[in-house]
């Protein structure tokens, strides 16, 4: 999707530079060639963030047999651990060391503004906190970055994926609100699902994991995420905006901030 987008951007920019070419109108010219320089330069990041080309993109898709080298898929089995909001307030507590990934069902629950102020009490406390955009979150480029900064989140705190992967094994509690293809470690361990070879946030390698996710649902892509399962992961279902509501309440009451 967001390479649909800016590939369409492209597209309009460049119909803007030849139409002022036409018309002889410069301004046209340079305004169309600016808005079309800058769509093909970022359908050109996004493909690079899913690790494929863009002909592949446009015309193989997303699970299809275009873009799986040959094999069967993994399946995975076993039993999600749920956990609730008092719980993992008392982690977000008690972590000196967090990261947050956040998706597109943040962006869908309109999350941001109670992660934004949980975010707040939390740095006052002292804890270091930061979050993890992977390239291609969303449904457009950047949209994750201007809903937190519409939410007022600092812009040091909001770092991109390549930034924030090599700490992630370093961090004492990493919190996913409304990913999971980006976070989806069958593209690094499976060749043969659709994602294979897309970098991923490696929300697995902290010491702790929590998502919040209404379900055990695949995503975009219709992968089987195996994060879900792991002994370190642990659920937390429901409404992100809710549950991230409940979060901010407990973690004022048990910080004493207001």
């Amino acid at each position: 999707m967001p390479v649909a987008i800016t590939v369409l951007n492209s597209y309009s920019g460049w119909a803007m530079a030849a139409e002022g070419f036409m018309l002889q109108n410069g301004m046209c010219l340079t305004v169309g060639a600016l808005v079309g320089s800058s769509g093909a330069i970022l359908s050109y990041i996004m493909c690079v963030a899913m690790n494929r080309s863009l002909m592949n993109v446009l015309l193989g898709g997303v699970g299809t047999e275009s873009t799986v080298a040959g094999g069967q898929a993994k399946s995975y089995t076993g039993t999600a651990t749920e956990t609730s909001n008092d719980e993992v307030a008392q982690w977000l507590v008690e972590s000196k060391d967090i990261i947050i990934v956040v998706g597109y069902g943040m962006a869908v629950a309109k999350a941001q503004y109670s992660i934004a102020e949980l975010v707040r009490m939390l740095r006052a406390k002292g804890n270091k906190v930061r979050f993890c955009i992977h390239p291609v979150a969303g449904r457009m480029p950047g949209q994750m970055n201007v809903l937190l900064a519409e939410a007022h989140v600092p812009y040091d705190v909001v770092k991109e994926m390549d930034e924030v992967n090599d700490e992630f094994a370093d961090a004492e509690l990493c919190l996913v609100v409304g990913a999971n293809d980006t976070i989806n470690s069958s593209a690094v361990t499976d060749p043969h699902c659709s994602i294979a070879g897309m970098p991923v946030c490696r929300v697995w390698e902290s010491k702790q994991v929590v998502i919040l996710k209404r379900s055990m649902a695949v995503g975009y892509a219709g992968v089987e995420n195996p994060v879900f399962f792991n002994q370190n992961t642990a659920m937390l279902f429901g409404d992100a905006k809710d549950n991230c509501a409940q979060l901010q309440a407990a973690v004022a009451k048990a910080t004493g901030a207001h």
